[in-house]
């Protein structure tokens, strides 16, 4: 039995083999292979382990894969790799904005109002302070990236400028792994699929906004947002390893796509394209 795993913060190749490690010292199968976990939403959303995914959660991350097994990836550590980003980062982000907004440092914006609010507070200062204090627990930071992205909705120039230099920070990591594998002038089209909280909401001026860029920068590259579960991926990807795809993928492509049957009659897209 072959096992593969697809795990969040196994960041580095040399984290991957220490896990590896970890797991073959269980037992649970014969061989193993450990990697990061966008690397399964990568390949839940291709029909071949061709193509780049950027995954935009808590954090943001990009791979690229080609089916002679080269890859392409970052480390994807925050701002110690240099990373922007993800629903954290836009939150703290914004964050910044609105306090330097209400004490008159920084240029007015919603954000000010809309980000305590958020919270039941009326002030940003209550909310730095809730914040600091902890009775605002850090961990819910991440709620307010979608606050920003309605502000931005709504017209404010801040919450605006935030969103599309997520979408360009989305965007340049594509690029440079598109451009690494030697796909960005690739003559078939190549899928950059979309996944994480942030990047499958569906927000649409910055998914919009990435296919506009897209489009400018990789005129081949064609954007669309999973829907497969990373699950899906990372079990085509130990059928890759075992030289097993053909009939036993498509079966368990439409064992985790609904409506498709698994007799191959018909086949269902396991993501969405962005227009």
């Amino acid at each position: 039995m072959h096992v593969s795993a697809c795990l969040a913060n196994a960041d580095l190749p040399v984290e991957e083999d220490e896990l590896a490690r970890a797991l073959e010292a269980r037992g649970w199968g014969g061989s193993v292979r450990v990697r990061n976990d966008t690397f399964a939403v990568l390949r839940a959303g291709v029909d071949e382990p061709r193509g780049v995914a950027v995954v935009c959660g808590a954090g943001i991350n990009c791979v690229g894969m080609l089916p002679d097994g080269r890859t392409a990836r970052f480390p994807a550590l925050g701002r110690l790799s240099g990373d922007w980003g993800g629903g954290g980062g836009l939150a703290d982000e914004a964050l910044w904005h609105a306090a330097r907004a209400e004490d008159g440092r920084g240029a007015p914006t919603e954000l000010a109002r809309a980000l305590p609010a958020h919270f039941g507070l009326d002030s940003m200062y209550a909310l730095i302070e809730a914040l600091h204090l902890g009775r605002v627990p850090d961990a819910r930071r991440h709620e307010l990236a979608p606050v920003v992205f309605a502000v931005g909705a709504a017209g404010d120039p801040v919450a605006r400028a935030l969103v599309e230099r997520l979408a360009d920070e989305v965007v340049t990591m594509a690029v440079v792994v598109l451009g690494r594998l030697g796909l960005r002038d690739a003559p078939e089209p190549v899928p950059v699929v979309l996944g994480g909280g942030v990047l499958g909401a569906g927000h649409a001026e910055l998914n919009g906004r990435v296919t506009e860029l897209l489009r400018e920068r990789a005129p081949g590259a064609s954007p669309r947002v999973v829907e497969a579960p990373p699950v899906l991926g990372a079990a085509l990807l130990g059928l890759d390893d075992v030289g097993a795809r053909g009939a036993a993928g498509e079966a368990l492509r439409a064992w985790f796509t609904p409506g498709l049957e698994p007799s191959g009659n018909r086949r269902c897209s396991p993501r969405r394209g962005i227009e």
